[in-house]
């Protein structure tokens, strides 16, 4: 099949496994800032939001008042969601633009077959100079070189990694830019039969332009432990959750890339 074929048919699948699955996890959240701050939280989503409770802060964990504070944060959570469901709101856009990115790839990129690894097909890209890139995310995306890695056997994309190949420039740098040299990584895996979950993340781009509300030009992330939770659970549900979570804690792994 070639290359851009393979590509279309997964991302084809891909698009709908996400527009099919309203699954809600519980997952042990490690971030680090642009600074070098390192937290670890535990995170259970509901369908009103996601709830988050850190646990570790730089290596630590947390002093009996920062416990305290955090408590007191889903505390306020539970009686004025109004935070929780706009953070939701943002993250279900986010997801909506995502999408059109992942719909514009095939056409966007020129793809040309990598090394195999069993059931995992990497193929590399470069942008296509015939397409035409209309918003300001696609001239992003546009600028793009890297490789992803397909998973053959389920149809689902496993990682993409690219850098920016060239510097970008709206309205002639008046309304952003972003620096050539900018990378990001991502990648997702099946954390439970049928169940594919974002993972790890990182990017680091150097300009002014942001189009993902929840996801800022530097931020490093990575997702693990996953746990189903009910589709149905309420706010304070998962209030309880992290509270019996914090009260026997399980050890803290690093997450490497």
């Amino acid at each position: 099949m070639p290359a851009n074929a393979l590509v279309r048919q997964v991302l084809a699948n891909e698009l709908k496994a996400e527009n099919e699955d309203h699954s809600h996890w519980m997952f042990r959240l490690q971030s680090e800032s642009p600074d070098g701050t390192t937290q670890v939280e535990e995170v259970v989503q509901t369908k009103n939001g996601d709830l988050k409770r850190p646990i570790m802060i730089n290596g630590r964990e947390l002093t009996a008042e920062a416990q305290q504070q955090a408590d007191q944060r889903i505390q306020q959570l539970i009686h004025n969601p109004g935070a929780l469901r706009k953070s939701a709101k943002e993250k279900n856009e986010d997801a909506a633009r995502g999408q059109r990115l992942l719909q514009m790839l095939p056409n966007a990129f020129l793809f040309s077959y990598g090394e195999r690894r069993g059931d995992i097909v990497q193929l590399n890209f470069e942008p296509d100079p015939h397409f035409p890139p209309h918003t300001r995310e696609a001239q992003v995306f546009h600028a793009m070189e890297g490789t992803v890695w397909l998973d053959t056997k389920q149809n689902r994309l496993a990682h993409i990694s690219g850098h920016l190949s060239r510097e970008v420039k709206f309205g002639g740098g008046l309304f952003g830019h972003l620096d050539k040299g900018g990378v990001f990584d991502v990648q997702q895996a099946e954390v439970a039969p049928g169940y594919w979950e974002l993972t790890f993340l990182n990017v680091q781009m150097k300009g002014k332009a942001l189009f993902f509300k929840t996801i800022g030009t530097q931020q490093k992330f990575s997702k693990s432990d996953f746990k189903l939770m009910p589709d149905d659970l309420t706010i304070a549900q998962a209030a309880e959750i992290l509270r019996k979570a914090s009260a026997h804690p399980q050890p803290v792994h690093k997450v490497s890339r």
